[in-house]
């Protein structure tokens, strides 16, 4: 994750100064989690808010200070800004055909979450994230699908970081409970539902 963090910041900072391949390594490396995000967030308009969002990036990309760690933390609140907006526009003109996901909170613990996104498919995991309390799983969200630490995380949130450990923690535990009987099958007759 440090290497990861370390190009970040270095082809972030490339970016700044103009360079267009630099600013689609940036997207490359940022785009699947966010976008992982927002799926959370938003469902199927993922890809729509996703493109709201970049173009707010790209349009304050000069603006922003920091490392790799710190861009991947002000791009996922750009993103959960537009969310958020996506939100608020739904609930004006409601769609019957679209669901409302809530905004979601992570808890640590990455093994438990690593074991439970494993045993299931993408679209899977972010149905059972969204049915975990809004501040849980927009705190899963950020901490293992963005890959945010507990105070980046928080400060999307705008919460302190203790509060969004506690409820990814609570979330995952959550989500390990409703995994557990998939979880503890004995890998003999994992192997023969595949």
């Amino acid at each position: 994750m440090e290497a990861y963090e370390g190009e970040l910041g270095v082809v972030v900072a490339r970016a700044q100064e103009g360079d267009e391949d630099a600013f689609a390594r940036v997207y490359r490396l940022v785009h699947p989690g966010l976008l992982g995000y927002l799926r959370g967030l938003v469902g199927d308009d993922a890809e729509d808010v996703a493109s709201d969002a970049w173009l707010e990036i790209a349009r304050d990309l000069g603006r922003f200070r920091g490392d790799g760690a710190g861009f991947r933390g002000w791009t996922a609140t750009i993103a959960r800004h537009r969310a958020l907006d996506h939100l608020r526009k739904q609930r004006r003109r409601p769609q019957t055909s679209l669901l409302e996901h809530d905004v979601l909170e992570l808890p640590d613990g990455r093994d438990t979450a690593d074991a439970a996104l494993e045993t299931v498919s993408t679209e899977q995991a972010l149905e059972l994230i969204g049915s975990l309390p809004r501040d849980q799983a927009e705190a899963v969200l950020l901490r293992v699908v963005v890959g945010l630490d507990g105070p980046a995380a928080a400060r999307v949130l705008g919460k302190r970081p203790g509060a969004v450990r506690s409820a990814a923690h609570r979330g995952l535990r959550r989500l390990a409970e409703r995994l557990a009987p998939t979880l503890t099958r004995p890998r003999a007759l994992k192997d023969e539902t595949k």
